[in-house]
């Protein structure tokens, strides 16, 4: 953790929502005039589109069932834990760029799916933000979740996680169910042990509960919109936390735990807006003062 440099993490699985936690950051970043180096999780993985799935090929050859994005074999765990270590000491670091699609591959000149070359994160950023699958990952080797100053779990319930997936999945990849459903089946021995693991370490998660019936999440024909949801928000440390202005300015909201508020589905970007508003402009408070 770090004064002078603080890191935000935002971690949470395929599917699970972490990027419209990224965008009530944005907009609290854009607010607060904060100049903030973006990482993507993607970017740390350890092989590009076409090779991944040569590996992923080579893996079922060999009779690997369980081959997957979420474990340390396909992924640069070092290199993040390096990132963050170093941005934290100086302020600086390595990162790059992955592809996603044409629109985003097209200014640099290559095929999408591919990465960038590895470059320096720009001098005189305010902080670190990374939204991905490992901000929070402990191994043996590597222990990542030592870094953020703030960690920020995405966890919806299971049934609506996967249904999350196979709606993005198919809607915006051109994906079948049954080419989703067996990804989540390979990926299920990572999930347990490199994903779920990683909320232990998590300072504050939110978890989207669907207030609808989703028992099969195989057969759903939409995601269940935010009016049919709660979202349980859970702190490591409630110390310092006003619970009672929350449920002063979130209506039908309530204490479940000592750490623990149950907000409505549709207040959760205001959530998030009356939480971690405080959190930034706290950071930079110790910032300036470190500086």
């Amino acid at each position: 953790m770090s004064e002078r440099h603080p890191i935000i993490a935002i971690t949470g699985s395929s599917g699970a929502g972490t990027t419209s936690v990224t965008r009530t950051f944005e907009n609290i970043f854009r607010r607060e005039n904060v100049n903030a180096a973006v990482i993507e999780g993607d970017s740390f993985h350890r092989h590009d589109r076409v090779q991944m799935k040569l590996r992923l090929a080579e893996a079922e050859k060999a009779g690997n069932k369980n081959f997957s994005h979420f474990g340390p074999e396909n992924n640069l765990f070092p290199e993040l834990a390096e990132l963050f270590r170093a941005y934290g000491e100086t302020g600086i670091g390595k990162r790059r760029k992955y592809l996603h699609d044409p629109e985003e591959a097209a200014p640099y000149k290559q095929e999408p799916g591919t990465f960038t070359p590895w470059e320096d994160v720009p001098k005189g950023t305010d902080l670190l933000f990374y939204e991905g699958l490992h901000g929070a990952v402990v191994t043996p080797e590597v222990n990542i979740a030592q870094h953020p100053d703030l960690l920020v779990g995405v966890v919806p319930v299971i049934n609506l996680e996967w249904i999350q997936k196979l709606y993005r999945d198919k809607k915006q990849r051109g994906y079948s169910t049954e080419a989703v459903t067996d990804t989540i089946l390979r990926r299920m021995p990572d999930y347990v042990n490199y994903i779920c693991p990683q909320f232990m370490h998590t300072h504050v998660n939110f978890q989207r509960v669907p207030m609808v019936d989703t028992s099969n999440p195989f057969i759903a024909r939409e995601v269940p919109s935010a009016d049919e949801s709660m979202v349980v928000i859970r702190f490591a440390n409630p110390k310092g936390i006003d619970f009672q202005y929350l449920l002063n300015m979130i209506d039908a909201s309530f204490m479940s735990r000592a750490n623990t508020i149950v907000v409505p589905g549709g207040k959760m970007e205001l959530a998030m807006q009356l939480i971690f508003t405080p959190f930034v402009w706290r950071m930079m408070e110790r910032k300036k003062r470190a500086s």
